[in-house]
């Protein structure tokens, strides 16, 4: 299985080792299957409430051209913080034969898109709120 592997951080306050970490766990998940290491993916200091990212994009790329069989990532977060990105994500993937695994969850299904989903738009709209508190403060 040609396992795809992406990484994300939000801002450059993150360290640039975030990256790193999340490549070494996506990577001993994967050996721990057997399959085989391909492309790594990766965007540094954007959010995942966007699709504008190099990374992102070039994955979807790939996907469309069946280059990998899976893509492996920390969290279902990394990939986007969207609903309907991830939702349209997932579904794209699984018309491609592409499944998604992440180190949190597992292997991703319809009920992870609809709560992880849920769960990731709330705490953007959370994290929007508290950042204008402190603005305004």
């Amino acid at each position: 299985m040609r396992a795809a592997i992406y990484a994300r951080f939000s801002t450059e306050l993150q360290q640039e080792a975030s990256i790193d970490d999340q490549v070494r766990n996506a990577r001993a998940l994967i050996e721990g299957r057997g399959w085989q290491v391909g492309e790594i993916y990766a965007d540094r200091a954007r959010s995942g409430a966007t699709t504008l990212r190099s990374g992102y994009q070039k994955m979807l790329t790939d996907a469309r051209r069946n280059a990998f069989d899976v893509v492996v990532c920390e969290g279902l977060d990394r990939l986007s913080r969207d609903q309907e990105t991830i939702a349209g994500l997932y579904k794209t993937l699984q018309f491609q034969g592409i499944a998604i695994v992440t180190c949190a969850e597992g292997e991703v299904s319809e009920i992870h898109v609809g709560l992880k989903g849920t769960m990731n738009a709330l705490f953007l709209k959370d994290l929007a709120l508290k950042t204008h508190r402190g603005l305004e403060g």
